[in-house]
């Protein structure tokens, strides 16, 4: 029996993630030939508007009564726009001041950061050979993406703020989730509208400091509306699957297995847009990180690879942290 369950969770799992790469490829590859192509660079606004057809698919599913209805206080609700925000606002910023190469390791070091923020606030322990893995899942992606890296001081801090707001964001998912038994669409129904209504507000203003370009006055077309729909309608696959997989797993796991998405971005990338970033150390690199994947998946899974630690004086009863039960059972979300 225990088997049976064990198989439906490995099943579900895998579905989850396929679903999340599947849609996160998908909407890269969209947004990339929308802006490259169509010269559409409103990348904020073009977020707010993500979240505006998440809210209608939200609002349309609780109408039909697939959403239950739920309760996240107003702080925490609060809390989380502000996270997300900042992280969607920070990366752009960090894109614009920023080199390349710098940008990549700026993204690289959310998982170090989001490994922190697990040990301080949920007592996670992690195995010595989870931290290799992960060492090693960086260093693949770093020689696949790192190219010139040169750091100036707003950049630098447009980077930190991007870093620690994801980290945060992510990190608050899991939490809510757990804490509110709340399950992936009806968070979504809470955090939705909010960041639609506030990105939608400042996300014109933003776009045209950073590219000096006005959203109203873009000459759109046919087609490149449509790739605005379709890059809505994946955005919707894309928010709930983030949802589930951090809800299912963790913020860190998420982040690990999260590079498998850049390599197949790389890759697909060299499909369609040409060959002429492809070389022997992004290959070499690609084997790295997938290597590690492979690895941090294995590690992380075994007895002891990634735990949460009672701090019970008695030692009888877990205790529980911020409201949130704890044991010093392995986390079965790795």
């Amino acid at each position: 029996m225990s088997s049976t369950k064990a198989d439906k969770k490995a099943a579900g799992d895998a579905a989850s993630w396929l679903f999340n790469v599947v849609t996160s490829v998908g909407i890269i590859l969209v947004n990339k030939a929308l802006m490259a192509t169509y010269g559409y660079s409103f990348a904020t606004t073009l977020t707010g508007l993500h979240f505006a057809t998440t809210t209608l698919l939200t609002v349309v599913l609780r109408w039909l009564g697939y959403i239950q209805p739920s309760h996240l206080p107003l702080p925490d609700l609060l809390k989380f726009v502000l996270f997300a925000n900042c992280s969607i606002v920070g990366m752009n910023v960090s894109l614009m001041w920023n080199s390349v190469g710098f940008y990549q390791i700026a993204k690289l070091s959310m998982i170090p950061v989001s490994c922190f923020l697990e040990v301080v606030l949920d007592k996670v322990r992690y195995s010595r050979d989870t931290k290799l893995s992960i060492l090693v899942v960086l260093l693949g992606v770093a020689v696949c993406t790192v190219t010139d890296v040169s750091v100036n001081a707003k950049g630098f801090v447009a980077a930190v703020i991007a870093v620690w707001s994801t980290a945060l964001q992510q990190y608050y998912v899991h939490y809510l989730q757990r804490r509110y038994s709340l399950g992936s669409f009806n968070l979504l129904g809470h955090t939705a509208p909010a960041q639609a209504a506030s990105l939608l507000v400042v996300g014109p203003f933003l776009d045209y400091w950073l590219t000096n370009n006005r959203v109203d006055a873009y000459a759109y077309t046919l087609t490149s509306t449509l790739f605005i729909v379709v890059s809505c309608s994946i955005a919707v696959g894309t928010n709930l699957s983030q949802f589930i997989c951090i809800g299912r797993f963790t913020a860190v796991s998420f982040q690990v297995l999260g590079h498998m998405k850049t390599i197949l971005v790389l890759i697909l990338g060299f499909i369609f847009f040409g060959k002429e970033g492809l070389n022997l150390h992004v290959v070499v690199g690609m084997i790295i990180a997938v290597a590690g994947m492979i690895w941090y998946g294995n590690a992380s899974s075994k007895p002891g690879g990634k735990e949460r630690r009672s701090l019970s004086m008695n030692g009888n009863k877990a205790q529980k942290h911020d409201g949130l039960p704890e044991s010093t059972e392995v986390d079965d979300k790795v």
